[in-house]
């Protein structure tokens, strides 16, 4: 069995980690699209990145994949896609899936709580 932190180690050494300060320079750029993975009550409870799309984690799959029924075009926008969550577990992970299907993402490093820390603004 693999664990969780293996899952981690590997997935971090796969995808590229953005730190807040270089991500926050992002925010308003046309042609990147925040995807927050973070559950709706998480959403709801602490805000999001401006501009930020949501798609919860456990459908991701569904989302990116064009032949599924709940395909979202965002996925297929051809813009660059850095995902996000609380912690920058699930975002890492994620990512790392994304790039399994086929797109190029990156995540931002930290997640959430690193975003709030280094002051970026919130919606």
């Amino acid at each position: 069995m693999k664990t969780l932190k293996e899952m981690l180690n590997e997935a971090n050494a796969e995808v590229d980690a953005v730190p807040p300060r270089a991500v926050m320079a992002l925010v308003g750029n046309p042609d990147v699209l925040f995807i927050d993975l973070r559950d709706s009550a998480e959403l709801a409870q602490e805000g999001k990145i401006p501009g930020a799309v949501h798609a919860n984690r456990g459908m991701l799959e569904f989302f990116i994949d064009p032949a599924s029924p709940f395909h979202n075009p965002v996925f297929a926008s051809g813009k660059r896609l850095l995902f996000y969550c609380a912690g920058g577990g699930r975002s890492a992970l994620a990512a790392r899936t994304a790039q399994e299907m086929g797109l190029e993402v990156t995540h931002l490093q930290g997640g959430l709580k690193a975003w709030k820390e280094a002051g970026g603004p919130l919606e």
